[in-house]
């Protein structure tokens, strides 16, 4: 394969990540116009979500759990599987989806804010900035180490008035199924005792495409937020 080959190839996997992420905003958009609302339970939201994909996205798979929260449940990390809650009035929710479109993965989060709550604002609001100084300082240095993106990531949180909520900032993504190891929770997260370059290529010699995610925590409040999209591109 020529080097042009390959770089058309490496160009044409990033218009499709980055197809499905604009995707994923725009199902997110719509999540925000007609689903999230105080009174009924998370269960419901996700169905309605995946009812909602498929109807006006044709998105049939999820390449991982549909994850919504609200309240003191959005403490929680992704892996634990806290109750079903109804959300309330004056509730924090966020939302982390993994639709697949067209055989390309995504993953997308974002958080939203019921009423007018100033921390939870405030919140909701450290999010992005947080995610963009994290993206900012890596694309600086794409060669740093999971380990070490995931330590910028907590010192950014704690800059910004919160704590860092999960044990991971992040992983690959690609098409679907994207490379996994089996039993490997450290080298393809970003995350403590990941000592391997972000830009080392893949078994097949591509790059490995990122994303990037971001869980700040109010432990007094018992409030959380998420932001999640894609590191390397865009």
């Amino acid at each position: 394969m020529s080097a042009e080959a390959s770089e058309a190839e490496e160009r044409q996997r990033a218009v499709y990540l980055l197809d499905a992420q604009n995707k994923a905003v725009s199902l997110f958009e719509e999540i925000e116009r007609t689903l999230i609302r105080p009174g009924v339970s998370e269960k419901t939201v996700s169905n309605e979500i995946h009812d909602l994909a498929a109807e006006r996205f044709g998105v049939t798979k999820h390449w991982h759990k549909r994850v919504v929260r609200s309240g003191p449940n959005t403490m929680k990390p992704y892996a634990e599987n806290p109750p079903d809650r109804i959300i309330q009035e004056d509730d924090i929710v966020f939302i982390d989806l993994g639709p697949i479109f067209e055989a390309w993965e995504a993953d997308f989060g974002r958080t939203f804010v019921l009423g007018e709550d100033p921390t939870k604002l405030r919140l909701r609001d450290s999010l992005e900035p947080v995610f963009l100084a994290a993206k900012t300082h890596y694309l600086a240095n794409p060669d740093m180490t999971g380990e070490a993106l995931y330590e910028l990531a907590c010192s950014l949180a704690e800059k910004a008035g919160w704590e860092f909520g999960g044990q991971i900032a992040g992983h690959l993504v690609g098409s679907f199924p994207h490379e996994r190891i089996p039993n490997d929770r450290i080298t393809l997260y970003i995350t403590r005792g990941n000592d391997q370059p972000m830009s080392r290529l893949n078994a097949s010699g591509q790059k490995r495409h990122w994303i990037l995610e971001i869980h700040l925590v109010d432990r007094a409040r018992q409030i959380g937020g998420f932001y999640e999209q894609l590191l390397t591109i865009g």
